[in-house]
């Protein structure tokens, strides 16, 4: 990808706009927009775990309008096969040939709902799209559009007829975060549109645009991020893996995937250069989600969430200065 010829605060100016946008629309947290984001600059996917009813679809689509891309929704469940994700060929009698329908995974973004109701052959098939940006149907290979955004959910709550994620799937998620509940003054703002049936009910606008949205996610290849950073991030990584709490910490794909979504918090705050509060901020959507427990933790319902901020709390941090 060429290099973006927007500057930092260009880029900071844009996603401020975009998330001002969703939220004249949607009852919904700036610092989760902001998280989302973050993995939509990093060229990654973002998981969200919550309970139905929380708005995911809706956040999905609007992310979508607002960035000016295409969008597409799959409802996962246990016999959707994999054809019905990527494609598949059908004839076509007027030409008197097989010719390739695409699937409902050719979109900027899309909404992979209840994903881990999906069998493992169709996980499969999602895995080659997030990791390698294309699909393979009967031995022939496509490329998906680009910029291709995963936003995928899943249901904490409903264990029964849903399939583990793959480690190697989960992986591919660069944040893992949750919409959660409303606070007060936002629940009492949904009933008071749902009472007056008479208005409009707002909607999310163009904010970007797809062309827009390419040099985005080339500008956090700008930031700098100085030696004591490299070797800060490098420390909160390795220090998942020594941890007693924890069977498999973080493999170097994920020490990849902090050091690249803390560029990106960088664009977000408009700063060319990284600091610890980056990493920090970063550091609970990455890493949690990546931890394997080991059995004695699982038993003691250990919170992935305190292992981090223990970590954390236990890596000296480095001063930075602001670059010349």
């Amino acid at each position: 990808m060429a290099q973006s010829e927007l500057s930092i605060q260009e880029a900071s100016d844009q996603l401020d706009a975009v998330v001002d946008e969703i939220q004249s629309s949607v009852i919904i947290e700036e610092e989760f927009l902001e998280t989302v984001l973050v993995g939509l600059l990093s060229k990654g996917h973002v998981l969200l775990e919550d309970v139905p009813g929380t708005g995911k679809t809706l956040t999905a689509n609007s992310f979508a309008t607002a960035l000016g891309l295409s969008f597409s929704r799959i409802q996962f469940t246990p016999d959707l096969l994999p054809n019905d994700v990527t494609g598949t060929y059908i004839y076509n009698e007027q030409e008197g040939e097989f010719e390739f329908n695409k699937g409902p995974i050719f979109a900027n973004i899309v909404l992979a709902d209840e994903i881990n109701r999906a069998p493992p052959k169709t996980q499969a098939a999602l895995l080659e799209a997030m990791g390698e940006g294309q699909v393979t149907t009967e031995g022939d290979t496509r490329q998906l559009p680009e910029p291709f955004f995963v936003i995928a959910t899943q249901n904490p709550v409903e264990q029964e007829g849903t399939f583990p994620l793959p480690e190697a799937q989960i992986d591919r998620f660069n944040v893992k975060s949750s919409i959660g509940y409303p606070d007060v003054d936002g629940e009492v703002e949904l009933l008071r549109r749902r009472n007056d049936r008479t208005s409009t009910t707002p909607s999310v606008g163009q904010v970007l645009d797809h062309d827009s949205v390419m040099d985005l996610q080339a500008v956090p290849d700008t930031v700098t991020v100085t030696e004591d950073m490299l070797e800060y991030i490098a420390a909160v990584s390795r220090a998942t893996r020594d941890d007693h709490r924890v069977e498999t910490g973080m493999s170097p794909r994920g020490t990849q995937r902090l050091y690249e979504t803390a560029r990106a918090q960088a664009v977000i705050e408009g700063r060319n250069y990284v600091t610890p509060d980056d990493v920090k901020t970063v550091s609970q959507p990455v890493l949690a989600h990546r931890m394997g427990l080991t059995a004695e933790s699982q038993v003691n319902d250990v919170d992935k969430s305190q292992i981090v901020d223990d970590v954390l709390e236990e890596i000296p941090v480095p001063t930075i200065e602001a670059p010349a």
